[in-house]
């Protein structure tokens, strides 16, 4: 087979997401799965925790052996602690318009849905939905909308922030905005980068090129390439910090996963940072859309074993799972990966003040995890995690390689882990039930111990001062 097209530092979609050198890797994974030579050489690398080629981890992923699982899983589990520690940063989803004129055949936001409630929200709407996530104790969003250049111009995605950065409603306050909206030019990148946003988010959904224009049979995202090269165009407009993803169910799951590699090692070798998050989401029932007419939706064993490759291969990574999976599914690939999650989630335009009636129905999906977020947070804490609300990196100006470079070095948990306990202490004193509380306070005092000394000092002194209300947003 011919790859010499493939070129991970090509600008051009056809050249770093080569689909001849994906094809040829599959072909290389499947003929070596059962090569025990070559499959331990590459345990031997992953162990080194300085990752693999998506070509190594595609042997790993295709490779069926038992002791094989056994050791990517205790793999991921230690990497994870290694580079981000128990810690598990929270974030909630709103959405702000649904209008949308692209065709999109696994989203019920396509143009050719009539019964769907449309929605777009007014900025007072806005406030109202911030001041609801504030009150159940969120300070991290990602801002989610159709792509529709009428009802929801670049404009209107500005003015959004700006409402939602100036909300501040007793001790709540929204310190980052990450964004998912669809492709867009350079100069929108620069106008959303000058706005303040954390991390622009984008889901190729899928790799597969003549899968994805069957896919998004009409609608300016039917454009494979204008999609595939967005991150290099935010890159070029001042977005350091970019998220990647696919939509698992809409074409093999191994093709994706390469993919995805690929793209993650094309960020790298042009940029020289590579994706701050990677996202796993799995097909879902939505309004029209049902899972049984995609025949490449994948079982839950898969699906944690390609969150432990995906970690293996991307160290340095944050990954996210959102609520599109049960709390069984949450806590299983937890520990494998995952070290951002999202918490009483809605998909519908606003929700969150108020419920929206069932005749309104304007969700993007079928929520799977409905517990509320104080739930997720002591159930966090009751599994040894901390939950983190931190985003003083983004504040702090550690973005991009800034952050790629504590990370890689091991370091990020010097900042990331008292932060995160001061933001815990943040939302047990303004949101908790007793309950949640008490196990807080006693997670804190034990993670506390474990701090460098004149860390832990001033730890202690700011976690009293948010306790007797002399202050909040503390961090190192």
């Amino acid at each position: 087979m011919d790859i010499s097209t493939y070129n991970p530092k090509s600008l051009k979609a056809a050249e770093f997401i080569s689909n001849d050198e994906i094809l040829d890797t599959l072909e290389y994974a499947e003929k070596n799965k059962n090569n025990m030579d070559l499959i331990n050489q590459i345990l031997d690398k992953a162990n080194k925790e300085k990752g693999l080629t998506h070509r190594e981890a595609s042997v790993l992923l295709a490779c069926d052996d038992p002791s094989v699982n056994e050791q990517i899983y205790a793999l991921a589990k230690r990497i994870k602690m290694n580079y981000y520690g128990n810690r598990m940063v929270l974030f909630a989803p709103l959405y702000l318009s649904n209008y949308c004129v692209n065709g999109c055949v696994y989203c019920p936001y396509h143009l050719k849905n009539k019964h769907i409630a449309r929605k777009k929200m007014t900025q007072e709407e806005i406030r109202r939905e911030v001041i609801a996530l504030q009150d159940m104790g969120h300070k991290r969003l990602a801002i989610e909308l159709g792509e529709d250049p009428i009802n929801n111009p670049i404009e209107y995605v500005l003015e959004s922030i700006k409402t939602i950065y100036d909300i501040k409603h007793k001790n709540g306050a929204i310190r980052r905005v990450n964004v998912n909206i669809a492709a867009t030019t350079v100069e929108n990148y620069r106008k959303l980068k000058d706005a303040g946003i954390g991390t622009y988010i984008l889901f190729q959904e899928t790799y597969n090129k003549k899968s994805y224009e069957t896919l998004h049979p009409t609608g300016p995202k039917h454009n494979y390439e204008w999609h595939t090269e967005a991150m290099d165009r935010a890159m070029e407009g001042g977005i350091d910090d970019v998220g990647i993803g696919v939509l698992f169910g809409l074409s093999t799951y191994r093709y994706e996963f390469a993919g995805l590699l690929m793209h993650a090692e094309h960020l790298e070798a042009v940029h020289g940072v590579g994706p701050h998050t990677i996202s796993v989401p799995r097909l879902r029932p939505a309004d029209d859309i049902d899972t049984n007419d995609f025949k490449d939706c994948i079982n839950d064993d898969i699906f944690a074993k390609i969150v432990a490759c995906i970690r293996i291969s991307v160290p340095y990574t944050g990954m996210i799972i959102s609520t599109r999976e049960s709390k069984k599914t949450r806590e299983r690939v937890l520990e494998l990966g995952i070290s951002q999650l999202s918490g009483g989630s809605k998909t519908s335009v606003g929700g969150y003040a108020e419920p929206e009636p069932e005749e309104e129905n304007s969700a993007q999906f079928d929520v799977i995890d409905t517990r509320t977020l104080d739930e997720v947070i002591q159930w966090l804490l009751k599994r040894g995690y901390i939950p983190s609300f931190c985003t003083a990196c983004y504040r702090a100006g550690r973005t991009g390689d800034r952050f790629m470079e504590l990370c890689k070095a091991k370091q990020i948990h010097n900042c990331c882990h008292p932060n995160a306990l001061l933001t815990l202490e943040e939302y047990l004193t303004d949101y908790a039930s007793p309950e949640t509380k008490k196990i807080g306070r006693e997670v804190i005092a034990a993670e506390v111990a474990t701090l460098k000394p004149e860390v832990a000092k001033k730890t202690s002194e700011w976690l009293e001062y948010i306790r007797s209300g002399k202050g909040r947003d503390f961090r190192f």
